[in-house]
């Protein structure tokens, strides 16, 4: 059993029939055929229903865990000089509607999301139901020249959140997909909204960091000037050795760090 698996802990069976039982009588279907995914998640037990509906399942050990995560960030963040950003929330309620309401905020500013459908609660369980993609990648899983033709995609799609007053605060390649030849985002997380310009360095450093093993530094930075300027990429850079110690990034922070520092100095010349 991987760690991730076990940290994300195991729903009974009755209380998943329960789920979906509900989730029968809700879209008034006779019969449903769930497919439980094996995805890179700490937070939920994900599955998709009748080939339409993306649902996560979240308990209570889940909450928990988030909570841990969420203190964990917020001391990294700390550590690179500046007040923690990352909120918690208090129940596997919360944590559904906080992303059904972010992906909803996405949506609605041009962001290319699945489709939000709705978030309830059964048996003290958060149970979030969003559009299916059939066909996706990871953007992890994509070969390198799609990656980078689809890394502008991402820093724009980025540009446009913080624009709107919005971080990601996730961005991983595994939380990027690529479905029919568009770039999509999922597993936003929660900021505090006195945090949102360091949050989006945050996003920033994470993005680049995510590239970085799939084209290279200087592809990244690159595609990241595209539509930061350089001062807003010399911000990130202060937060790339905390992303890179997080169990879900590897990446070369010395190379970024390089390759953002020489388009700095071109741009003061």
């Amino acid at each position: 059993m991987s760690i991730r698996r076990l940290v994300r802990g195991t729903i009974e069976w009755d209380r998943l029939e329960t789920v979906f039982r509900e989730l029968a009588a809700r879209y008034d279907e006779s019969e449903l055929r769930v497919e439980f995914l094996d995805a890179d998640n700490w937070l939920s037990t994900p599955a998709v229903v009748n080939d339409r509906w993306f649902v996560k399942i979240v308990t209570g050990q889940n909450s928990l865990v988030h909570a841990l995560f969420t203190g964990a960030r917020n001391l990294g963040v700390f550590s690179s000089g500046t007040e923690g950003f990352f909120e918690h929330f208090a129940d596997p309620m919360e944590m559904a509607e906080h992303e059904l309401e972010a992906t909803r905020r996405m949506r609605d500013i041009g962001v290319n999301v699945p489709a939000p459908i709705e978030a309830f609660e059964v048996d003290g369980m958060g149970v979030l139901v969003m559009e299916y993609l059939p066909e996706f990648r990871s953007l992890d899983d994509c070969p390198p020249d799609e990656v980078e033709r689809f890394a502008p995609e991402v820093f724009e799609a980025l540009s446009v959140m913080h624009a709107h007053g919005l971080a990601h605060g996730d961005l991983r390649g595994e939380n990027v997909l690529v479905h029919d030849g568009a770039v999509y985002f999922i597993d936003a997380t929660s900021v505090r909204e006195d945090g949102l310009a360091e949050a989006r360095s945050y996003d920033l450093a994470c993005a680049l960091g995510a590239l970085e093993p799939l084209i290279g530094a200087r592809r990244a930075v690159t595609a990241a000037v595209e539509h930061y300027s350089p001062e807003e990429l010399l911000a990130g850079r202060e937060f790339l050795d905390f992303v890179n110690i997080r169990p879900d990034h590897d990446f070369d922070a010395v190379e970024v760090k390089a390759e953002i520092e020489k388009l700095a100095e071109s741009e003061r010349e």
